[in-house]
């Protein structure tokens, strides 16, 4: 198996602009992306983008709207242009997956913001990758790459997740069943998308990052922990078999990681403000309560079981968090919803030698169907 680059791989195009192909542009990540990018106009360029319903104040090359029937065949000839030298991938969900998977094939680099992808299909994202064609967006996953430069794997004793913890894990008295979509919404940290802040509300946004670090890393689940650092400084860290252990350090603020994404293997001067460490003083990490978030332990199993089980993990969780966000289904309810689908999919799985696409899309589907089916019409 491939796994994320750690070699320096030079300028992309040899000379000009880096140009590249944004998809969810109007997103909390993709807003952010256009930031980086518009500060440095001498090296990155806009090739084209996907936006949704928010208008844009830009007209690239390509422009691919979300409600156009042509959508995927739009947006696969933007990611295989010729001119288009690297692919953001943040549109959520399982939408992104095709269009990343024909960019990995038309030997395109890959930035990724969207977990899901290397959730639902880790082993066919990396066994198209090349060596460097794969870079990690996620705070998490970005602190563990550069943790990785300069390192072999076979020195890698474990990886750390460091998790914020979200709104609640400071609040034990809180009755889940009383929590309101505005107070899961309530990050105390960063700023993300409405789907990515209920995820770190009920900590399963941890449980796909564990999913994601196994397959960019190739670190078996077994050897990723999970811990809650309250203060969002360090944001991942990796230790090795000598006992020593790296760490990445920053304010929280998704334009580092992109910035870095973007630029490898240069730095971006004034990509985000450096912290002040004296005004941090301390450092807190606390061990993971799985018993009242018990969203990481089912994304581990789901993890050793291997594909397509991580494609049922997700997919339940969409669709349970949509019910929340819409009123059908209790905070409380999220996970067990996600344990549900993981059960009912277990019971009826048959594995075959090699799983492919069509059984993970067939997975997603059932998963889907199952939560619908447990929580009754749409409003």
């Amino acid at each position: 198996m491939t796994t994320a680059s750690t070699a320096p791989r030079g300028e992309l195009t040899g000379q000009g602009p880096v140009r590249v192909a944004l998809l969810g542009a109007t997103g909390s990540i993709g807003t952010q992306a256009l930031d980086v990018i518009d500060r440095y106009p001498e090296q990155f360029e806009v090739l084209g983008l996907t936006s949704g319903r928010r208008p844009l104040d830009r007209e690239p090359r390509f422009k691919v709207g979300a409600e156009d029937p042509d959508f995927e065949e739009r947006v696969t000839e933007l990611v295989t242009h010729p001119d288009c030298d690297l692919v953001l991938v943040a549109i959520p969900g399982v939408r992104s997956l095709r269009p990343t998977l024909r960019a990995l094939e038309a030997g395109k680099v890959v930035a990724f913001a969207t977990k899901e992808v290397l959730v639902m299909a880790g082993d066919l994202v990396m066994d198209l990758a090349g060596e460097g064609q794969i870079r990690p967006v996620d705070s998490e996953h970005s602190a563990i790459w550069q943790c990785l430069w300069g390192e072999s794997r076979e020195s890698v004793s474990r990886i750390v997740l460091t998790a914020s913890g979200g709104p609640f894990w400071s609040r034990p008295e809180l009755d889940w069943d009383e929590v309101t979509v505005e107070q899961a919404l309530n990050h105390p940290r960063w700023s993300m998308g409405p789907k990515v802040t209920i995820d770190s509300a009920t900590l399963i946004n941890k449980g796909l990052e564990l999913i994601e670090a196994h397959y960019l890393f190739g670190v078996d689940v077994d050897r990723i922990q999970v811990v809650v650092h309250r203060q969002s400084v360090i944001h991942s860290m990796v230790e090795f078999c000598d006992g020593s252990t790296k760490a990445q350090l920053g304010n929280p603020d998704m334009r580092l990681p992109i910035a870095v994404a973007l630029a490898y293997p240069r730095r971006l001067p004034g990509a985000v403000a450096s912290m002040s460490y004296t005004e941090v003083g301390r450092l807190d990490m606390e061990e993971l309560d799985g018993v009242r978030f018990p969203s990481v332990g089912l994304a581990r199993e789901a993890g050793r079981r291997g594909a397509p089980f991580p494609a049922v993990f997700n997919a339940a969780d969409e669709e349970a968090v949509e019910a929340f966000r819409d009123g059908r289904l209790r905070f409380s309810g999220i996970v067990p919803a996600v344990e549900s689908a993981l059960e009912a999919f277990d019971a009826g799985w048959r594995s075959p030698d090699r799983v492919g696409l069509d059984d993970i899309l067939a997975a997603d589907a059932f998963a889907r169907s199952h939560v619908h089916a447990k929580l009754g019409p749409e409003r």
